[in-house]
């Protein structure tokens, strides 16, 4: 498994090509990793997506 530091954490959510390339750099890092820790790694990355994208959808 990946440390707490290691996760994915999006900064911001406009889209910048900042956020894009930390998104980038964050999925070469786990195509680096052993093939038993990618799974858990774009699972985190999906989640946190996913959260992201459907917090817009929360009533205000």
């Amino acid at each position: 498994m990946m440390a707490d530091d290691e996760r994915y954490e999006p900064r911001d959510s406009t889209g910048d090509a900042n956020g894009e390339n930390e998104l980038v750099s964050r999925l070469r890092v786990i195509e680096d990793q052993p093939l038993d820790l990618r799974a858990g790694a774009f699972v985190q990355i999906h989640d946190r997506l996913r959260t992201t994208l459907e917090g817009g959808d929360a009533p205000a």
